[in-house]
């Protein structure tokens, strides 16, 4: 078995948190009890429903059985399973550092399920703009409350208002007061009828973001945009079980849109110092995005090309970090980190989800990232996170 690097920590850089069904209705202000997010029972399934629309499943929220036995996405998550019929680790944060202690990660970045990988669920259920409001502070100041209780191991990413720039911007601040490490943003706000990410009318956000030490967190799937050919894909052909498969695997390349948009905009220029991570998305896709990031813009736009402080692919260098899991690197992973750039790449296992490194994420990849150069496998399973979201 592969000898990983003296005084290795592994930082869990993408996992998710299934909502507990009081979440919402614990915290609702009074004469809220009712509006806000909560789970009925609709056709044998348990439902969240707010304003008498469903709004996804209140389910598992992963495919790990209360015994720690992974199961296919249809027959667990995707099939009919409820909140009990899955982990306790998926939904209860003693449980989770309890399994961490047990696998060997010391903190664990965190992200939503039935609300939207990035939030988007919310405003496409929700009208009234007070709730809606109301919905994401509760939200927040759950995943605030979790993380100060871990001790800052668990680090859940708060949601934004994505259809509001000046209540993003209202919002990332008093989650900073909140002590929260970062934020979860849609990838595609235009869905919201906000701006989409490259418009300088979000300037007043990265300002904050980026002066607050708060990286802006875009999850694969992230937005309705981003899933609207989830179902779209799948060929009739395709047996039940593969269709996930199809997907999952068509989600990977999402993220480098925003990382396209993002460079091109300029936003960079004007926010030195604003941090952004693609969540879930892998890495082996980023030294030919970044090639061809240079390459069509010099080309279609010499002159907007110029105008830009470094070329395109800098931007990923100095402004972006990507997580990897299952990745091999065609056999040479230290190629693939070193031209991606070690100082970007961060560890995740995606618990607890169907692609998710599980029982054992750590020696699961042990053999591979044993192979890394030490200060490889001191920064990307663990160093790069720790520095980003200030824990060490």
């Amino acid at each position: 078995m592969g000898q990983l690097a003296e005084g290795l920590r592994v930082v869990d850089a993408d996992s998710h948190m299934t909502e507990r069904h009081d979440l919402f209705t614990s915290r609702a202000p009074k004469g809220y009890e009712d509006r806000v997010p909560h789970v009925e029972r609709v056709d044998g399934l348990d439902m969240w429903v707010i304003e008498g629309n469903t709004f996804g499943r209140a389910g598992s929220g992963g495919t790990i059985d209360r015994d720690g036995n992974k199961h296919p996405f249809t027959s667990s998550m995707g099939g009919n399973w409820n909140i009990d019929d899955g982990h306790a680790a998926a939904w209860d944060p003693q449980a989770r550092l309890a399994l961490m202690d047990e696998v060997g990660i010391d903190a664990q970045v965190v992200y939503p399920n039935a609300i939207g990988l990035g939030g988007q669920n919310f405003v496409n259920t929700v009208k009234d703009p007070t709730l809606l409001r109301l919905c994401v502070e509760l939200y927040n100041d759950a995943m605030a409350e979790i993380q100060a209780e871990s001790g800052n191991r668990l680090l859940p990413m708060p949601v934004m208002p994505a259809w509001d720039i000046e209540g993003c911007v209202r919002e990332a601040q008093r989650c900073a007061a909140l002590g929260m490490r970062g934020v979860n943003m849609t990838a595609h706000p235009q869905d919201a009828g906000s701006a989409d990410l490259g418009d300088a009318a979000w300037d007043p956000f990265w300002e904050v973001c980026a002066g607050m030490q708060l990286p802006v967190h875009f999850h694969i799937g992230a937005s309705q945009s981003a899933l609207a050919y989830y179902g779209t894909t799948f060929w009739p052909s395709q047996d039940d079980y593969v269709k996930p498969a199809i997907g999952g695997a068509s989600l990977f390349l999402n993220n480098s849109q925003v990382l396209l948009n993002s460079a091109y905009s300029g936003m960079f220029d004007r926010h030195p110092g604003l941090k952004m991570v693609s969540v879930e998305s892998g890495i082996g896709w980023v030294p030919f995005m970044l090639e061809a990031m240079d390459y069509e813009l010099e080309e279609n736009a010499p002159e907007y090309f110029d105008k830009l402080q470094k070329r395109p692919s800098e931007y990923f260098t100095d402004h972006w970090y990507a997580t990897f899991w299952f990745e091999k690197g065609r056999g040479d992973l230290q190629h693939l980190i070193d031209t991606v750039g070690q100082g970007n790449v961060m560890f995740e296992t995606d618990f607890p989800h169907p692609t998710s490194l599980h029982p054992n994420p750590v020696d699961l990849v042990r053999e591979r990232v044993s192979e890394l150069r030490p200060e490889t496998q001191l920064a990307v399973m663990g160093g790069n996170a720790a520095e980003l979201y200030r824990l060490w």
